[in-house]
């Protein structure tokens, strides 16, 4: 029994919904029409309270926002109403045209070059008796003067890196203990290479002998040690073979060296001391390094021979200054040994000195290229500008040396 009581169909209050119903069924498909009144026919209560003729309560109906859309939460989310956008808003600007610039008629294109000069200066830093290179000092500890006039430092940075050497060996038929500690020099030296390295090697008496060219293979260098068993000449012209060692270097880039190893003595050289002098100051990015050779044979012949030995003794000592003085020039180092065991460690301290300093970079305010000789001096100051001191553990003063050219040649105005 579906109903338990009867249902009066042709009341007025059943007869309303049935002509809804009526209404939608001519606006909807037939199969639709099947389903939704099978529903109703099976719930009646879907119809909802208004279908009976009951109006909602308040709180129940819902308002329909102006964009469309149910008013709660419930159903379909609302999407707001796209806003038309105008047609008549006017586009962005475009880009300003670059400017060209053109020249007057009939004048041809000029470019203007402004050279404003700069100044390498590479600094070493040495305890004067250990010689070890002093690390960690700044900027403001250097003060550069350039013919007196102190210098506004711009650029500054710690330099390691390969060399590029030339090793110029005294190789002449004077004494056996000269050429022994040539060759024991020149093989120190070769021992502390690195593989980065460029290293050349030429020997001197009258003149000159290319015994190997640039090169990274440290056993050429060993090679061509070895070779050196018979010298030509008794006589050696080192102002000669130092002049032809600078012209070589001169035509590399870069920062380069020479490790003259001789006794100084000049025999027949054409040119003399100053003009030898000269063309060691005019060169460009070389160092020189000097190291003595018949240390121990001088010492034990020292005051002795009469006339003829005073006369040996003040040539020797002339050429230990002259030595110094092309090292001096260049920002390099003297040494003097007189014993075998001193090689290792005079060329340790070679090594350190090229390997390791300071590069400092400045615009001279004397911006003439005028050719001339210009002086330099670098100093050490602390922070309130006074003369940097060091000490040791116990509080002692350590000595130290600062390694750096004497002075450059400016370019002519027309180079």
């Amino acid at each position: 029994m579906l109903l338990d009581k009867e249902v009066d169909m042709t009341s007025p209050s059943r007869i309303a919904p049935l002509r809804r119903v009526a209404t939608l069924a001519r606006q909807v498909p037939v199969g639709l029409l099947f389903y939704s009144v099978t529903v109703m026919a099976i719930n009646p209560v879907t119809l909802g309270p208004s279908a009976y003729g009951q109006s909602t309560p308040p709180a129940q109906q819902q308002t329909v926002p102006d964009s469309g859309g149910p008013g709660s939460d419930n159903g379909v989310i609302a999407v707001p109403k796209r806003k038309d956008v105008p047609e008549d808003v006017p586009a962005a600007p475009p880009a300003p045209a670059e400017p060209k610039l053109k020249a007057p008629e009939g004048m041809p294109n000029v470019s203007l070059r402004i050279d404003v000069p700069e100044v390498t200066v590479d600094v070493g830093v040495l305890l004067e008796k250990t010689h070890q290179f002093v690390p960690g000092l700044k900027p403001a500890n250097f003060k550069v003067y350039e013919d007196g006039v102190e210098q506004k430092v711009i650029g500054f940075k710690r330099v390691e890196a390969p060399i590029t050497a030339l090793l110029l060996c005294e190789f002449a038929a004077n004494s056996y203990y000269f050429i022994y500690d040539m060759k024991n020099a020149a093989w120190s030296f070769a021992q502390q290479l690195r593989p980065q390295d460029y290293v050349a090697m030429m020997t001197f008496d009258m003149r000159t002998q290319i015994i190997t060219d640039f090169t990274q293979d440290k056993q050429q260098i060993l090679q061509g040690i070895n070779s050196l068993v018979i010298p030509g000449f008794q006589e050696s012209n080192v102002f000669d073979a130092l002049y032809e060692g600078l012209d070589r270097l001169q035509r590399i880039e870069g920062r380069k060296y020479i490790i003259l190893i001789a006794t100084g003595r000049d025999s027949f050289s054409k040119l003399t001391f100053d003009k030898i002098l000269k063309a060691v100051k005019a060169s460009q990015d070389i160092t020189i390094f000097t190291v003595s050779t018949g240390g121990m044979v001088r010492a034990m012949t020292e005051g002795r021979g009469g006339m003829g030995g005073a006369m040996r003794d003040m040539d020797y000592l002339q050429a230990d200054n002259e030595m110094k003085t092309f090292s001096a020039a260049t920002g390099g180092q003297s040494f003097f040994p007189r014993f075998e065991g001193e090689m290792p460690d005079i060329f340790s301290n070679i090594n350190q000195t090229i390997r390791s300093k300071y590069e400092l970079v400045y615009r001279p305010s004397n911006a003439k290229q005028d050719g001339t000789y210009r002086k330099l001096r670098v100093e050490l100051v602390d922070n309130e500008g006074q003369p940097l001191r060091f000490q040791d553990q116990k509080q002692k003063p350590l000595k130290y040396d600062i390694i750096a050219r004497d002075g450059y040649k400016a370019k002519q105005e027309v180079e």
